[in-house]
């Protein structure tokens, strides 16, 4: 996947739709975090056992990337336009877990 091929998709599609004013870093995390609450209500109320069990269902499954997907794409345009380098975000977090949590 490329990420800034990605990001320039992105604000392609809102451009064409006239979304620049509101795509500010405030409103995209808001929406966010509305595209995550959906995707935590898919697993509301399963047991753990069957939210392992998912991807038997294709319905399930399709829905559950559909939800997975509109959190990261908004994730992304937070990136964007905040200036945050995504790959260099991620290895610096990895990093820093590392170091946070060693094996024992």
């Amino acid at each position: 996947m490329d990420i800034r091929n990605l990001q320039q998709r992105l604000r392609q599609f809102a451009a064409e739709r006239q979304w620049q004013p509101y795509q500010t870093p405030k409103n995209l995390a808001m929406a966010m975090v509305v595209e995550a609450a959906e995707l935590v209500e898919i697993f509301q109320w399963m047991t753990p056992e069957e939210s392992q069990t998912i991807a038997q269902d294709p319905a399930k499954l399709e829905h559950l990337g559909d939800e997975v997907a509109d959190v990261m794409l908004y994730l992304l345009q937070i990136a964007d336009h905040s200036g945050v380098d995504m790959a260099a975000a991620v290895e610096r977090k990895l990093a820093k877990n590392a170091l946070k949590y060693p094996p024992p």
